[in-house]
């Protein structure tokens, strides 16, 4: 399997990398960012990009993708509704409509978030940007999933750049396996 992957140098990028670089069933890497990740593996190959909105500048290098994990994202805090609608829509289905016309047929995941608002009407500006991104990639001819994420944990070496985050995952860190175990279903015998 041939894998394309967008915002490789986030927290979740880098830990959709690492997956996609241990699977056996993945044969190669794309990775397309504005910087180079310094990362060398021989299944990967980066591809330099500074314009998300227009592709078609690499078009070329995404022929014979079968799934793309889209995990590009800014958090909103601070950022105008513009700025936000910039970085999470605009270039998000460029990306999809960039990818679809290189390899028809791929697998979109798009990773969104807990509390994204398809319904593109609420209160809350980052939920109606992100239900508008996932709208439209379940408009495109492709296997689209949409990954609405409550809370990550980074492994592995996995850094969030957003500082704020970063002391909250250290704050918070111990308390993720007693959520976790507290959140499980409960197993309930049949009905007799």
């Amino acid at each position: 399997m041939n894998v394309l992957l967008f915002g490789a140098s986030g927290m979740v990028g880098q830990g959709v990398l690492r997956a996609c670089l241990l699977a056996p069933t993945v044969d190669s890497v794309l990775v397309v960012g504005r910087r180079p990740l310094g990362v060398t593996h021989p299944k990967l190959t980066e591809v330099s990009h500074d314009d998300f909105t227009d592709l078609t500048a690499v078009g070329d290098r995404l022929t014979g993708v079968d799934a793309c994990f889209y995990c590009l994202g800014v958090s909103s805090a601070g950022m105008s509704e513009a700025e936000y609608t910039r970085v999470a829509y605009d270039f998000t289905p460029a990306a999809a409509r960039a990818l679809v016309a290189a390899s028809p047929g791929p697998t979109f995941t798009y990773v969104s978030g807990e509390g994204t608002d398809s319904t593109e009407q609420g209160r809350t500006m980052w939920a109606r940007v992100k239900g508008r991104a996932e709208n439209d990639l379940l408009a495109t001819p492709m296997n689209a999933y949409m990954f609405r994420p409550d809370y990550i944990q980074p492994l592995h070496g996995a850094v969030c750049r957003t500082r704020s985050y970063r002391v909250m995952y250290t704050l918070t860190s111990w308390l993720y396996p007693c959520c976790t175990a507290s959140s499980r279903p409960t197993r309930r015998p049949p009905n007799t």
